[in-house]
């Protein structure tokens, strides 16, 4: 069965960090680009950071500097790290793995980062 599910979010304080981890199964990861994408309450998802197959990444500018994806092949999982998080950051994060030009897009059902002192 193709999944994957989203952990590690949670409630932090402005300037603290969270890791988000995507865990994926049922199809050849190390072929798939992978992509974290978030949606705010009342505004659109709206992607955040991806890795592809050769591992270069790319980040929306707003994250630059804050946020980091990786990918472990042998552990099927992708990861943001995420520093110096802001109250703008509270969103609900979500995974998503897709092969442009085919019809393979997989999204997780999310996971929930509130930022709030």
């Amino acid at each position: 069965q193709v999944q994957l599910v989203e952990s590690g979010g949670g409630l932090v304080q402005p300037g603290g960090s969270l890791r988000l981890t995507c865990a994926a199964s049922g199809f050849t990861f190390s072929n798939v680009a992978m992509r974290w994408y978030r949606q705010a309450p009342g505004k659109e998802r709206e992607l955040v950071a991806g890795i592809n197959v050769a591992h270069i990444t790319t980040y929306a500018d707003v994250v630059k500097g804050r946020f980091t994806i990786s990918r472990d092949n042998d552990e099927k999982k992708v990861y943001l790290e995420m520093n110096n998080l802001k109250p703008e950051d509270t969103a609900t994060y979500y995974c998503r793995a897709a092969v442009i030009g085919t019809p393979f897009d997989v999204w997780g059902p999310g996971t929930q980062v509130t930022v709030n002192s």
